[in-house]
């Protein structure tokens, strides 16, 4: 039973704040052990660094190729803990001590933030600069702009931690998967050793799903096994409605619980089972190209349905953090006490002394919101109004990132981008470049914000101190720009290089497209899609309030969330973390017992071994070694 679970179970509900103080102070007595270990180590820094370096790469890579970016942080902490041994054995002298938990926990957090945090923007926003402007942004500004957009996101998670991570406690999958795989990796005892087996032979099948699915060597799996039948005349694969061959999301779902799986599931249905054909019918998608063949796929339809999308989870997220007044007031109030003297204060708050303090969320904001501005400035011609305008757009949708991840571990990095593109759209309807770079702010920020919580996540089921943990993520950033940026270049020396099949960046094409479209503002976009938008807004805010006026039938009503995000991911996404959510829900009603005791640890495991395979193959196929 969870912190959350046992105090509710006496009577205190999740929004109460007696319930807010009293997890927090029991998290501190029953599971913090920041004082009790290191953690914050110059070793776990340099290789979390080194580690990070490594693994930016291959997002560089992957992220060029498919738009998407892999995990680091369990690639990261398995890599650490098999090569710090290695140097134990061979180099006794030098390396006498293992790293302890916590030191691999801090160590992962730095791994993530130059592996992951920095490099989101490269594939997406700069990369469709090159393809809107025809030439590179010089590297001193690209350097700094990087840096800038992954130290916003840092800061700005500072305030969301306490709500998200202590009070609400969501999920963070990838968090909770990270978690167990340390707990595995320096497990002892018979019933640690057992879930240590379990994750193992769970990394195993992630493993051998990449490898036969990607490298086809010796034999190869189909990456997707398709449904009969069609949707007005077109197969359904060209609508996304198959089934995939990746057991990441099925582990996901698994984790991340069954309202928002099943929430998902019917998003999915809704939007690529009768909206998009809908759609179809008006022209607001093309199905077909001059020649006749059939362009439909799922970024033609994801170009249109994002609008409703991403309407929902902003709405349905502000409302959310409205309702959660009392912790804006003591947030508000820990503002407020910076410029106060502390003299008087007679009751000290244990959480006080290891959360990140608020006086650097101020500072660390305004210092790097500020460095984004005059970048925006000086180097994009932006306005300083319209880059004041990006940088308070971008702790708004942050927020909704955030919660996006923290409920369903998928961060819509790109809708939110999207929400910052219409928004400069119709400030400034003509300038592509401000379009471009304003939404560069909340794709980065927004991306960096979320990495950060889901590694404060795995710190908090360990009992490290996050003020520690955020030192090391913010160290992670300037390994992860030395590297990131110079490689951007090499990989891509000019515009020519993207749109190829060697570069498809599938990524920046959809920024670029969406930065020509709204070239003529607001009205450019099709009707349906700005009807999607006010639609999709009032969802957003009907669901939630009517699960906050009725809690008992709260159950039955939709996550908007979930809803949201089965409107800018694929139908095979929704579906296989419907299944991974339908199993552990089956097992939990079946099997108690086995539920609690194995379903983290597979599940933590197959998403451990199928994303580092992810990375290997990535790497073998850049060399040609394999196909």
């Amino acid at each position: 039973m969870s912190q959350s679970d046992e105090l509710a179970a006496k009577g205190q509900p999740a929004g109460d704040t007696q319930f807010q103080e009293d997890s927090e102070h029991l998290w501190f007595r029953t599971v913090y052990q920041g004082d009790d270990m290191p953690q914050l180590t110059i070793r776990a820094i340099v290789m979390g660094s080194f580690l990070g370096m490594f693994m930016s790469l291959s997002n560089l890579y992957v992220g060029l190729k498919t738009g998407w970016g892999l995990g680091v942080a369990i690639t990261a902490c398995i890599l650490s803990f098999a090569i710090y041994r290695t140097l134990m054995t061979v180099f006794p002298f030098w390396f006498k001590t293992e790293m302890s938990i916590l030191e691999n926990n801090c160590m992962q957090s730095t791994a993530t933030s130059a592996g992951y945090s920095t490099g989101g923007t490269m594939v997406s926003a700069i990369a469709a600069y090159l393809i809107v402007t025809g030439h590179h942004i010089p590297w001193p500004v690209l350097a700094w702009w990087t840096f800038f957009l992954a130290a916003l996101g840092v800061f700005m998670a500072i305030p969301m931690k306490r709500q998200m991570v202590n009070i609400e406690q969501l999920k963070f999958p990838s968090g909770i998967a990270c978690a167990e795989t340390l707990k595995s990796l320096h497990s002892k005892g018979g019933d640690a050793v057992a879930k240590a087996r379990s994750l193992g032979l769970g990394g195993l099948f992630g493993a051998l799903i990449n490898w036969f699915r990607d490298a086809r060597i010796p034999f190869g799996i189909p990456e997707h096994i398709p449904f009969p039948g069609a949707l007005g005349g077109i197969p359904l694969t060209n609508w996304s409605i198959h089934f995939d061959m990746s057991a990441i999301m099925i582990a996901a779902g698994a984790i991340m619980g069954w309202k928002i799986a099943w929430s998902m599931l019917a998003g999915a249905i809704i939007n690529y089972g009768f909206l998009a054909p809908w759609a179809v019918s008006q022209g607001a998608i093309a199905t077909h190209d001059t020649a006749g063949a059939i362009t439909l796929g799922y970024g033609s339809i994801v170009r249109w349905s994002t609008w409703a999308g991403a309407s929902i989870m902003v709405t349905s997220a502000l409302v959310v953090f409205v309702f959660q007044w009392r912790t804006i007031t003591r947030a508000l109030g820990e503002l407020t006490s910076i410029f106060r003297s502390k003299k008087g204060d007679k009751k000290v708050d244990p959480m006080d002394r290891i959360e990140v303090p608020a006086s650097w969320f101020l500072w660390g904001t305004a210092l790097s919101g500020l460095g984004c501005i005059l970048v925006l400035y000086y180097s994009f011609g932006t306005t300083w109004f319209m880059g004041i305008v990006a940088v308070l757009l971008t702790f708004i949708l942050s927020i909704v990132a955030c919660r996006a991840t923290g409920e369903s571990d998928i961060t819509p990095v790109g809708a939110m981008g999207k929400i910052t593109q219409l928004t400069f759209g119709v400030m400034a309807p003509s300038n592509m470049v401000t379009n471009l770079m304003t939404a560069s702010v909340t794709a980065g920020a927004a991306g960096a914000s979320a990495d950060l919580l889901t590694d404060l996540k795995s710190g908090y089921i360990l009992g490290a101190n996050p003020r520690r943990q955020f030192l090391a993520q913010f160290f992670g950033v300037f390994a992860g720009v030395l590297v990131v940026v110079p490689a951007f270049y090499i990989l891509v020396p000019d515009a020519a290089s993207l749109g190829t099949d060697r570069w498809p960046a599938p990524a920046a094409q959809v920024w670029a497209a969406v930065a020509r479209l709204l070239a003529n503002g607001f009205t450019a976009l099709h009707p349906t899609a700005r009807a999607g938008l006010i639609i999709g807004g009032l969802i957003g805010i009907i669901l939630p309030i009517a699960a906050k006026m009725f809690p008992k039938a709260g159950k039955f009503l939709p996550s908007a969330m979930g809803l949201g995000l089965a409107m800018v991911i694929p139908f095979y996404n929704s579906l296989s973390m419907f299944i991974g959510a339908g199993i552990a829900l089956l097992m939990t009603k079946k099997t108690p017992e086995l539920a609690e005791r194995y379903i983290i640890p597979v599940s933590s495991g197959v998403i451990a071994g199928e994303s580092m395979l992810g990375i290997l193959v990535a790497i073998l196929q850049a060399k040609g070694i394999v196909g």
